[in-house]
């Protein structure tokens, strides 16, 4: 019979106590998934796997250290639960770690009200290469496709955290997806290009067939690609990749950055780094959302919250010990692993989404570049200057010209953020939703 979470969590408390923890929080985790591979109209790989994984943290007079194990034996806990202890009293002090007063923690949540985890059946093997074969069939209607790699996958995980402060609570998630990967060309004129789709509920996904041929779609408008022209014009972030720009926000505001001192928005608490029309929200608690969280890694209770209100900086993302160290309190936004303490971390995000579609910013750019793809970085975090290497298309006179690669943009952070235009295409669902964004006034070198 298979333990319950919140018996091995308190198992392992319990282990703390009697090694001489004076605190002590316990997480435990468990997991299954399945991922069905094909590759040129074959089974490439089915795979399988379950885990159940537990970490311990515990602390001692300001000290503390964190173990984890695969194991859950009596005495593979009990052993963790001595390791840490002693690992702990040789640590150094740090008078901003520790527990949340039991004042401070969630004390009850509707779980199902967030519908984080579909309750169907694990999905059959067969019902993942069906969705496969099918995203990889519709990639090949088209004869300029050559090879598809395309996947079917399911999860579901489930964790519990308690603590020797009182708090108890866990849930679970659950994923399903399709991807595919389509090829075209050969030799130095290959290209490459994908889609997927992930949902909590199997009833939520698109077809495969749709994914399939969208991959097909965006591998052929590759076909062709060159440098763009040197110089400085707009940039506009296509909805894929413009979560990417606003996570570079996201780094700066986090509590350890800010704690450290190097952030270059260390000093822009309640000023503007938006535009003023524009805000960016937090909210752990949006039902049906990949990321969506009762409560935060140290049993805090979530609460939508203003990241950017405005165009105003309104606060960091602490976790208690960051919190401690700026003398404010934390925004609950802790987050863990069975293997390292808590550190700031966001769950769900939006930025307010613009009037506009991507097609009408294509044409209020004029020249300029559409940038689909991105790869590397270079990311000053002292100063915000910006460099990264990309791929998109090229704009002339409002309308898409030719495919584009091997180029690099480059910017300084704080200039962009505050020259962004969006566009009304963020998806729904994705736990992150930013629109296709137009910047003003990037350096491009290509050709």
């Amino acid at each position: 019979m298979t333990e319950p979470l919140d018996r091995l969590t308190d198992r392992l408390l319990r282990a703390a106590r009697h090694a001489g923890a004076e605190e002590a929080d316990a997480i435990a985790v468990r997991g299954t998934s399945l991922s069905i591979d094909i590759r040129e109209r074959a089974l490439e790989q089915a795979e399988r796997a379950e885990s159940v994984e537990v970490g311990l943290r515990v602390l001692i007079g300001g000290r503390q250290a964190c173990v984890s194990a695969s194991d859950v034996s009596e005495a593979t806990l009990d052993a963790m639960a001595e390791r840490a202890v002693a690992m702990a009293r040789e640590a150094p002090v740090d008078p901003n770690v520790g527990l949340a007063d039991p004042s401070q923690i969630a004390q009850a949540w509707d779980i199902a009200a967030l519908e984080l985890s579909d309750p169907s059946d694990e999905p059959a093997p067969s019902a993942l290469e069906e969705d496969a074969r099918a995203a990889e069939a519709a990639a090949l209607e088209s004869e300029a496709i050559f090879q598809v790699e395309a996947s079917g996958a399911w999860s579901r995980r489930e964790m519990h955290l308690a603590a020797t402060n009182g708090f108890s609570g866990g849930y679970g998630r659950s994923s399903r997806s399709i991807s595919a990967v389509a090829f075209t060309g050969s030799g130095t004129q290959m290209e490459r290009d994908w889609a997927a789709e992930t949902r909590i509920f199997a009833a939520d996904l698109p077809a495969a067939s749709d994914v399939g041929r969208l991959a097909a779609e965006r591998a052929l408008a590759r076909v062709g690609s060159r440098k763009p022209p040197t110089g400085r014009f707009p940039v506009l972030y296509d909805e894929r990749v413009a979560a990417s720009l606003m996570s570079h926000l996201l780094s700066a505001v986090n509590g350890a950055t800010i704690a450290r001192g190097g952030s270059w928005l260390r000093e822009a608490l309640g000023q503007p780094v938006l535009p003023e029309h524009l805000s960016y929200i937090e909210d752990p608690l949006r039902p049906r959302t990949g990321s969506s969280r009762p409560f935060d890694g140290e049993g805090l209770p979530t609460r939508r919250r203003a990241i950017v209100e405005n165009g105003i900086l309104t606060g960091w993302t602490l976790d208690l010990a960051t919190a401690r160290k700026l003398k404010m309190d934390s925004t609950a936004n802790a987050a863990r692993s069975t293997s390292q303490p808590p550190s700031p971390s966001v769950s769900n995000t939006e930025l307010t989404p613009g009037t506009v579609s991507r097609a009408d910013l294509v044409a209020q750019m004029g020249t300029g570049l559409l940038v689909t793809s991105l790869m590397g970085s270079s990311i000053n975090g002292n100063t915000g200057d910006y460099s990264r290497g990309a791929a998109g298309f090229w704009v002339e006179g409002g309308e898409i010209s030719y495919p584009v690669n091997e180029c690099t943009i480059a910017g300084n952070l704080r200039e962009m953020l505050r020259s962004l235009v969006p566009a009304n295409d963020a998806r729904p669902h994705l736990s992150n939703r930013v629109p296709s964004l137009l910047v003003e006034g990037l350096t491009i070198a290509g050709a």
